[in-house]
């Protein structure tokens, strides 16, 4: 909403007014009181030092930033509303020396709110997938067709939020709240994006809810003004920070990630892009990262100071940057920064050999004007499209083997909104871009904006991606109405629908009736509840007439199911996640048994959404809030199922929990160290930092193995899951998985490797990855509460 000149001036006269207002001398004390002192400061900012693999980026970079003057390398840090082209961001390049500048566009899963691009799976479906090579491969064909269309920098991938939150708006965006799973699925995704463009790995850090996550001034420019609260501060301590949020943002690092974009929220009272600690101390200084730092879209609030703290590139634009070469010549900012800016931004471009054809050349700034169709994507990608939809697929609940549908039904009824594709795909569609279209939301921007609360579900179509700059726009849609049909033309099936009723008739002849629900989430808001009325209501209302009731669920994040859950006509349940394009087809295969389930839950699903505690919803701002809202981290390391397990709360559906068309057995555990490669002292050997940290970290010391066995009739995917119960850490933390495809009778035997940083906890006051000797107990099994087989590890470190 735009507020005008004498509504505002009301609301701030009843500001001033109203009993628990403050003026603006005690506002400015308050700022005074928040913003300093409370995060540790680390200055200077380190310099790119092109370790390993950057070196030669590095002096080719150097030697170009060499004959820049002060304000050419002031231009290239920050950005600029480029007419030529509809980039989410652009940054300028310097002519005279043959640097064009680069593309920066949206986003994590896939080219946003662009004709000729793919609708990929999004990344809590990849999450679901417990798939590494599948990651790697959707994030090839990823890039390859952001190169395509002109972009040198990919913005994702998404590895925070990591999931503190239970309803948090983007969860959907990331693979999952384990911060290994994350990480490796994260780590996997950056490579295959790097084959073609940078990856910007995001957001750093702690950007764990959307409520508040802006300054009420942020947004004036848009026509919205949401007061004085400052940007939700994030509170946590050094040890929480690396063993839950900063884990997969190093594995991303380590991965070779070109970029880093910092947040919108305050990291202990300090704002994410003027960070100090988080971007000076953790990511350049710990992690040894070569790569630059770019802001998300207008979250710089103050100029030099943003650059000192490690900030090296600005976007949209900036007012703040503006005389930078003048703090410069004037020695407010040493040149040896501004340097280090301009060379981080070069030496990335040059590395990843991101050098499009045309700069944002199929990214048209308008598509609603006469422009030119490009058509980026590849026929080779539709394998890795339709597999990863199927992946991501979770069956947790077939009675009596209810699924897959045998002997060809003869009469399937489907029920609910989410069965058809949404009524609109047209670039002239308010909502387009921002994966709405589901939606009965009218105009998206103010949600994004924060300015106005999202819905909880999107009854206007099924669900296929998550709202906002997230989201992608795919060149179809081919939904599970459509899939059935298709199915019926080959196996003789009926089908009857009802899509529009909320208590629809079920005719009783039916063999299996399908009703699909969905779970909308989207940037700028957090979500209502985990779940609703309505939909429980449809499922239970086609349950009590049809014996076998099949639920389908598309969910961007958590839903809690015990609405419907104990139904006994209810059969079975399908966390559909957010399938892509190919969302019908992955489905109905599965269904029909053409392949095996084969999708493990990547969070935890609740009975009740109480079980989640104080995890559950967003920290608001309130009277007592003064402006300067606080959101402590007092949970610590304990989110998700690490907080189910401490508290000795059984959950509906367990982290890593998923139903196969088989079984499988499990056997002959093996434990050992890796006595001749194991260098077991309690601190990590002192060593040149490379991108990703000390590489002692990731030295294996220990190797666990396993058999399993295929024991069914029906060829399967199992996940076979490592845990490891560290002294003085959570009961069982995830430390490896394996996805392997078996034959009814076959057997494999997995391994798993565990590291130093594995089998490590963080010291605050040796500031150090510590090994502790004592005995640490090993978990395998099917999911985190399933566990098969049991040993331990003992560990005697010096």
């Amino acid at each position: 909403m735009r507020l005008s000149a004498a509504t505002a001036a009301a609301i701030v006269t009843l500001l001033v007014d109203s009993a628990s207002a403050q003026t603006a001398a005690e506002i400015n004390a308050l700022a005074l009181f928040w913003d300093y002192g409370r995060s540790p400061p680390v200055y200077p900012s380190p310099q790119g030092s092109g370790t390993g693999d950057w070196a030669a980026a590095y002096a080719e970079a150097e030697a170009l930033v060499a004959q820049m003057t002060n304000l050419e390398k002031q231009n290239i840090t920050t950005g600029f509303a480029n007419p030529a082209n509809g980039c989410s961001g652009n940054s300028p390049g310097v002519d005279r020396l043959g640097y064009p500048g680069q593309c920066l566009q949206d986003a994590g899963n896939g080219v946003r709110g662009m004709e000729g691009v793919s609708g990929y799976p999004s990344g809590i479906h990849v999450g679901a997938s417990w798939n590494r090579q599948l990651a790697l491969e959707r994030g090839t064909f990823m890039g390859a067709e952001f190169k395509a269309k002109g972009v040198n920098v990919a913005l994702g991938p998404v590895v925070g939020p990591l999931g503190r939150i239970a309803t948090g708006g983007r969860n959907w965006e990331g693979v999952s709240n384990d911060p290994y799973l994350a990480g490796v699925l994260g780590a996997a995704t950056v490579t295959g994006l790097q084959h073609n463009v940078v990856a910007c790995t995001k957001h750093f850090i702690t950007n764990e809810q959307e409520r508040n996550r802006q300054p009420g001034d942020a947004f004036i420019a848009y026509g919205i003004d949401l007061g004085f609260n400052q940007s939700v501060s994030s509170n946590l301590d050094d040890k929480t920070m690396h063993e839950l949020y900063l884990w997969p943002f190093q594995d991303a690092v380590r991965a070779g990630t070109g970029s880093i974009m910092c947040s919108y929220n305050r990291i202990n009272n300090s704002y994410g892009c003027a960070n100090s600690k988080t971007m000076n101390g953790l990511l350049k200084t710990e992690l040894g990262f070569q790569g630059f730092v770019v802001s998300d879209w207008i979250a710089q609030h103050t100029g030099v100071a943003s650059a000192m703290s490690g900030l090296d590139m600005v976007m949209p634009d900036s007012k703040l940057w503006a005389n930078l070469s003048m703090a410069v010549s004037n020695g407010t900012m040493p040149q040896e920064r501004l340097n280090d800016m301009a060379t981080r931004i070069l030496a990335t471009y040059i590395k990843l050999g991101n050098k499009p054809n045309t700069l944002g050349g199929g990214i048209p700034a308008s598509l609603t004007a006469p422009h030119k169709w490009v058509n980026v994507r590849s026929p080779a990608s539709a394998s890795a499209i339709l597999q990863g939809a199927m992946e991501g697929h979770v069956l947790v609940k077939n009675t009596n083997n209810a699924l897959p549908l045998g002997g060809n039904p003869k009469l399937i009824s489907l029920f609910g909104y989410d069965a058809t594709a949404p009524r609109s795909n047209n670039v002239a569609d308010a909502n387009w871009n921002l994966g709405d279209e589901p939606t009965n939301i009218t105009d998206a921007t103010p949600i994004v904006l924060g300015a106005a609360e999202p819905p909880g579900i999107a009854i206007n179509g099924t669900l296929s991606v998550g709202g906002g700059s997230g989201a992608n726009t795919p060149p179809f849609i081919i939904d599970p109405f459509q899939a059935f049909q298709q199915r019926a033309l080959q196996d003789g099936s009926y089908i009857l629908w009802d899509f529009v009723s909320a208590a629809p008739k079920v005719d009783p002849a039916s063999d299996v009736c399908v009703v699909f629900i969905n779970v909308f989430s989207t940037e700028g808001g957090d979500r209502p509840y985990l779940s609703d009325d309505y939909s429980d209501n449809l499922v239970n209302g086609v349950a009590n007439q049809c014996a076998n009731t099949m639920v389908v669920i598309h969910n961007a994040g958590i839903r809690v199911v015990d609405g419907f859950y104990s139904h006994p006509n209810v059969t079975a349940i399908i966390y559909a996640h957010l399938p892509g394009q190919m969302t019908g087809p992955a489905l109905v295969s599965l269904m029909h048994g053409d392949q095996s389930f084969s999708g493990r839950m990547p969070y935890t699903t609740a009975k009740q959404a109480s079980d989640y505690g104080n995890l559950l919803y967003h920290t608001a701002a309130d009277n007592t809030s003064d402006y300067y809202t606080q959101s402590n981290y007092t949970e610590g390391v304990y989110i998700d199922y690490r907080a189910f397990n401490k508290n000795n709360i059984t959950p509906r559906f367990s982290f890593g929990y998923g139903l196969t068309y088989t079984t499988f057995n499990y056997s002959a555990l093996s434990v050992r160290l890796n006595n001749q490669q194991a260098n077991l002292t309690r601190l990590p050997e002192a060593c040149t930092i490379e991108q990703g940290g000390n590489p002692r970290l990731f030295d294996t010391l220990a190797t666990v193995t396993a058999q399993i066995t295929n024991t069914g009739t029906v060829t399967a995917a199992e996940v076979a899951q490592l845990y490891i119960g560290i002294p003085g850490a959570p009961a069982k933390q995830l430390r490896g998985f394996e996805k392997e495809t078996l034959n009814p009778g076959q057997s494999m035997r997995v391994v798993f490797g565990l590291t130093r940083r594995d089998l490590s906890v963080w010291d605050v006051v040796e500031q150090q990855w510590v090994l502790q000797s004592g005995s640490y107990n090993v978990y395998v099994g099917k999911s985190v509460d399933d566990i098969v087989l049991t040993g331990t590890l003992s560990i005697t470190a010096s």
